[in-house]
């Protein structure tokens, strides 16, 4: 009787611990203005590193990620393209050749077999990756390259049918690749989509179409767009106008977007440092209201980081719809020297990743104590 009586101790016990175990293993997901990850809801702290999917070591690959774990960072959104026009030189990596004549998906050594390991190596970590489709910006290919194989303008991309058909068969293979991962936290559409002087409608039907896509492929993850934030009400400075095609409460609409996200750069959008903390209060409030949540998903400055960016994120963590921030970029020490500096960068161990690393993640987690 002894031993049975341990067994059915043992069964309940089991028993008892199966829904955490399941919990954790869902995909993340969004829970009112919040996300679920591995069974927690909370506002969450991540970076960006478009170059770790790029590097040819597995030893830098891993170094970078237990940094960024060790960090309390919990997402980091990469890029999952690598578009060219002709096939480069031996030892460059490349994801995906455009071309009119027959486009072709590099899955070799040098192709997603280096983002594989980023995704493997991210799920022995407990990272979560956003992994994003294409670049509005010319680097790394993006819509030029495809505007460069099929014709038009980076306007007329979002409904040019051949370029779309070739963005859909890459999405289809990178989706494919990783669905089955636990390491996804959402696919992305694009970096930073515009569509200068376009009616807000072509992004919309554009997001709306292809976020669809990506819902009959994968009905596990969630979907974001990658845009900055443009065109919401709160201010009449650029940002908030649609002059760029992007209207962020509209497309908040868009079924199969998950979630808003928004960068902020106001160096480069000429509107003070101080421009911040009210733009991330009118985000939070538009999602909200749009019962999404929102995450600062790309922000920096050049100078005086620290005093101004926790200006920023203690905006993002007040904020009643805010989800996360994520600031640009990640930088690291690597086997061929420091990772790229754009001037944004904060490095691993640095006293500015101590102001806007370390205390960040202090203050959220002070956030749940009870």
């Amino acid at each position: 009787m002894k031993s049975v009586f341990a067994l059915g101790v043992g069964l309940l016990s089991l028993a008892a611990a199966l829904p955490a175990t399941l919990s954790a293993s869902k995909p993340p997901s969004v829970n009112g203005t919040r996300f679920t990850i591995d069974g927690e809801t909370r506002y969450f702290a991540g970076t960006n590193s478009y170059w770790i999917g790029f590097l040819t070591n597995n030893k830098d690959v891993d170094s970078v990620l237990s940094n960024i774990a060790s960090s309390g960072l919990k997402v980091l959104r990469v890029w999952g393209f690598n578009d060219v026009t002709r096939k480069p030189g031996s030892g460059t990596v490349w994801y995906q050749l455009v071309s009119s004549s027959g486009s072709q998906i590099n899955t070799g050594a040098d192709g997603l077999q280096r983002l594989d390991y980023v995704v493997q190596s991210a799920e022995k970590r407990g990272i979560k990756l956003i992994v994003n489709f294409v670049n509005y910006w010319n680097d790394y290919g993006g819509i030029a390259a495809y505007v460069s194989a099929f014709g038009g303008t980076k306007e007329s991309w979002f409904a040019n049918d051949k370029a779309q058909a070739q963005y859909r068969k890459y999405i289809a293979a990178v989706v494919g690749r990783y669905a089955s991962s636990p390491a996804i936290f959402a696919w992305e559409l694009a970096n930073e989509p515009r569509c200068k002087g376009c009616s807000t409608d072509v992004i919309f039907k554009w997001a709306s179409d292809t976020s669809a896509y990506i819902r009959s492929l994968d009905p596990a993850h969630m979907i974001t767009l990658g845009d900055e934030g443009f065109g919401l009400p709160g201010g009449t400075s650029y940002p908030y106008g649609t002059s760029e095609g992007v209207d962020f409460v509209k497309n908040l609409g868009v079924k199969d977007l998950d979630f808003g996200v928004f960068h902020m750069y106001p160096g480069s959008w000429s509107v003070p440092n101080s421009f911040g903390p009210g733009w991330v209060k009118d985000h939070a409030a538009a999602c909200k209201k749009a019962g999404k949540p929102c995450v600062l998903e790309e922000y920096g400055v050049t100078s005086d980081q620290c005093n101004v960016e926790k200006t920023w994120q203690q905006a993002s963590r007040a904020a009643d719809g805010m989800a996360g921030d994520m600031f640009w970029q990640w930088g690291d020490k690597l086997s061929s020297g420091q990772s790229p500096n754009d001037g944004n960068t904060i490095y691993y161990g640095s006293s500015t990743a101590t102001c806007l690393i370390t205390d960040n993640v202090k203050a959220i987690n002070s956030m749940y104590l009870v």
